[in-house]
Order: structure tokens, then sequence, then C-alpha cells
């Protein structure tokens, strides 16, 4: 009786049993995502006890339910608003794909900006003593070359001397040329003796070497070729000068005029371009001022200092363990890059100079080798005040910048801003676009520098893959924000 009491239980737990097995071999082949709960519910209704006693489970608890793949995207996976990009700095010019390209192992150099030696500074000089009557250009003006400076009223008395006998001598020439005619026709009609004529003929040429002479006396005195055959020409003196702005690079232009010429001063030409077209020599600024008007000046003092801002040099300094690597950036002709820090802004980088040339000494006290690479400028501003035009340069000499000096190349890598890389732990990571979404994706960084890091070619990222190229730490920081202050430990993993 005993055993057939207990019959009934035994074929229950039986049932239980075999449905407990197939419940679980369903669910493994299945894949269900939780089958111990549903066995948990049913063991508990044969307990007496309920599904939640067993696991204590609370809204927005971490459970492990279908901790597959699609759970894993969700966590290493960001969604940003439009704010959201505009605050990270994300824009089309940050958000661009992965291209293969040749990177150049760089040493970082200090560096200033500087003059270009007897290039950038033009000194514009009177070559004769005079009193200034008029000045036409303003303390910082841009200029354009042959543009009217100053008038000077001459009081040099050498000159004033070569001129008057020059125009005597080329009265005395052309007496001497109407009487060689006249006695000539008289010679044919034998009035007068032959002698006579051959005596005139002398004299003249004698005269024409005089002039000569003297015309190559006036061009000592600082007068161009034009200025003495309108001398000779017109037969006036010379009472006062123009002085013009000279190119920057040539003299050929002139730079003195006579009166009687036309040069418009500044405030009377037309305006000039806001920037310089290419091929076309930008304009000169009138750096200093030095005479005023009424001022007494002598022959050779320096009137103004015009500044030629085109091109200006970077003045590297390396250091002596640096030198080998600088001359072999030099022999391969590889380009250099500049980094000018901006106050309140990021750096800004200059691709693609070109290194000039290397001083063949170490400066004693720095222990420094100094070298130079060419830096094409450009115009910044442009603004007209008072029919005066003022430019303002891009680049300025004593501005201090990095110079990166390539020496070592790299072809086909992938090569990021540094603030395209999040880092952290041992963990390098990316943010590769994926339709409204930022995927992070781990990567491995074979080198890193102040600028740039190159990440491997190893598949986990693709050229034409949209990245982003700079906020990489705030992603980070606002992914782990979105796990609730910290990322998933079992992201990336399948159970």
């Amino acid at each position: 009786m005993k055993t057939e009491s207990h019959r009934p239980k035994l074929q229950t737990w039986l049932v239980v049993t075999s449905a407990i097995a197939l419940v679980g071999v369903a669910a493994i082949g299945l894949r269900l995502p939780s089958p111990s709960r549903w066995i948990d519910g049913i063991i508990a209704t044969f307990r007496g006890a309920s599904p939640g006693d067993e696991h204590d489970h609370k809204p927005g608890d971490t459970n492990h339910e279908g901790h597959g793949h699609a759970s894993h995207s969700a966590a290493a996976s960001l969604e940003l608003s439009a704010q959201g990009l505009r605050n990270v700095g994300l824009s089309a010019d940050t958000l661009r794909p992965v291209q293969l390209e040749t990177f150049r192992k760089s040493i970082t150099v200090p560096g200033i900006i500087v003059e270009r030696p007897g290039h950038t500074r033009v000194q514009v000089a009177t070559p004769m003593t005079g009193v200034i009557t008029h000045v036409h250009v303003a303390q910082g003006e841009a200029v354009e070359p042959g543009t009217l400076l100053f008038r000077i009223r001459l009081t040099h008395e050498d000159l004033v001397s070569a001129q008057t006998e020059f125009v005597k001598t080329l009265g005395e020439l052309e007496v001497e040329e109407r009487e060689i005619i006249r006695l000539k026709e008289v010679t044919r009609t034998g009035a007068v003796a032959g002698k006579l004529l051959l005596d005139r003929e002398y004299a003249r040429d004698k005269l024409i070497a005089v002039l000569r002479a003297q015309r190559e006396a006036l061009r000592l005195h600082g007068l161009s070729a034009e200025q003495v055959q309108q001398i000779e020409s017109e037969r006036r003196l010379l009472r006062e000068l123009q002085i013009t702005a000279p190119t920057a690079d040539s003299h050929d232009a002139d730079e003195l005029k006579l009166t009687s010429t036309d040069a418009r001063p500044v405030a009377w030409s037309q305006p000039a371009p806001d920037a310089a077209e290419p091929g076309r020599p930008g304009p000169l600024v009138l750096s200093e001022l030095i005479v005023h008007k009424g001022q007494s000046v002598d022959a050779g003092e320096t009137l103004c200092v015009l500044s030629h801002l085109d091109e200006l040099f970077i003045e590297g300094m390396a250091f002596e363990q640096d030198v080998a690597q600088i001359r072999r950036a030099s022999e391969q002709e590889w380009t250099v890059s500049a980094m000018l820090k901006q106050p309140g802004a990021e750096s800004e980088p200059i691709h693609g100079l070109k290194l000039m040339y290397l001083a063949n000494a170490i400066d004693e006290d720095s222990r420094t080798l100094r070298f130079y690479v060419r830096l094409p400028n450009q115009i910044a501003k442009t603004r007209h005040e008072g029919g005066h035009r003022y430019v303002e340069w891009k680049y300025l000499p004593g501005q201090r910048l990095q110079l990166q000096v390539p020496v070592e190349e790299w072809p086909e890598q992938i090569v990021l801003p540094v603030d395209a890389v999040a880092r952290e732990g041992v963990e390098s990571f990316v943010f590769q676009q994926n339709g409204d979404h930022f995927d992070r994706v781990p990567v491995h960084v074979k080198h890193r520098d102040q600028y740039s890091v190159v990440i491997e070619n190893d598949g986990s990222l693709f050229p034409g893959d949209v990245v982003a190229m700079r906020g990489a730490h705030q992603l980070q920081m606002a992914l782990k924000n979105k796990s609730g202050g910290g990322v998933d430990p079992h992201a990336g993993h399948n159970h």
C-alpha cells in the first residue's frame, strides 16, 4: 500500500523531469534567448515558489538575454544629433573617407619666420641733394611698383652745372651742324677753301665726344637714359624729381622721373586688387617713412623702407644629432610641413614647403644648425581708408612655429589626425560612420606623433570607410556615458 501511494508522485516527477529535458534540448537546438527562466518557473511551481524568488530582477537590471551580435553593435555604436555633431566639430570637412597615402616619419624642430636677406626690405634713397616738396604716401600703406612716393626740388649744384653744360654743348653742336651745311654749299662753288669745312667737321666731332661724356656724367648723377633723352629733346633743366616705388627684384622701371612726366600719387590711383594674382607680384608695404615735407635731404639719404612680403623664409634650428637627417631630407627633396600656433585656436598646418638650403656652420651659443625653408605668403585682409590702401599679410616675420622634417618614408599607409583616435588603456579606437550612427572600431596604432597616427592596414578599416577625423575622445566618453559609466565588459563576446 505504501508503494502504491508513492507511485503517482513518482510518475509526476518523471513527467516533470522529461518536460524539463525536452525544453532544454529545444532551447539548445533553437537557441532560445533564455530557457533558464522557463525551467526556474516550472521548478518553482512544483516547489510552491514564485519565479522571482530565485533571481530577484528589478527593472533596469542588466541581463544577458539576447546577448548576440546585435546587442554588441548597440553597445559599441553611438547616435548623435545634429547639435551633437556640431558640438564635437564634425562636418563634411571632418568626416572623410580613409585613404592610403605615403607617410613620412618626421622630427620636430623649432622655427621662426624671417625676411629674405636682400629681397624683403627695399630702401628708397634720393640720388641728389634737394628739399622734399611733397610726400604722397602714408606709413603702413600698400603701394604698387611705379607709384609716386615723393617730389624733391633739386638744390644739387653739381647736377645743375652738369645739366647746364649739357644743354650748352647741345646748342653749340647745333650751331656747328648748321655751319657745316652752309660751308658745303659754298665750297662747291669754290668761294671757300675746303680746309675751312674740314676744320668745322673736326670741331663738330669734338662736341659730339664732349656731349657723350656729359651724358654719362648725368647718368652718374642718378638720371636714367630716358631722363637724359628728355633733357636733350626739350632743352629743359631738371628742377624737380619724382621718386616712384621700385619693383621688388629689379629696377628696370624709372624710379626717378622728370616733373613733366605722368606719375599718379597713391591717393589718385585706381584701387588695386585685394589679393595678388598667381604669377603677379603683390604690393609693397611702406614699413618705414623716414622723411617729411620741407626736409632737406642729401644725396644717398634714405627716404623710406618698403617691405616685399610675397615670400619669406622659415629659419629652422636643428640640433647637432639631427644634422644627418636634415641633410638626407634635403637630398631626397622631401617637402617640409610647418605648424603655426594661433592664440586661442588649433595649430594651423602648412604643408608642401621646400627646404632651400642648410647653413655651413653650427651656432656656437645654441649649438644648432640653421636651415631655411621657403614660405610663400598671401594677403589675409585689405581695407581702404582716406584714399589709401592697407593690406595685412597672413605670415609675418617674427612668428614662431614648429617644423616637421621627414626622415623616413612609409608608402601605402592609413594616416589619420591624432584627434581621430581615442585611447583607453591598451586599446585604441576610431569611430566609423554607419548611416546615422558611429560605430567604434578597434585599431592597431603603428606610429603616433604630435599630429598624426598611422593605423595598421589589417582589415579593421578599409580605404573608403568614412571616419570621424576629430573628436574621438568625446565620442568615446559619450559611449561610456550611454552604457551607464562604463563600457559593457561582455561587449564583443558570445556565450
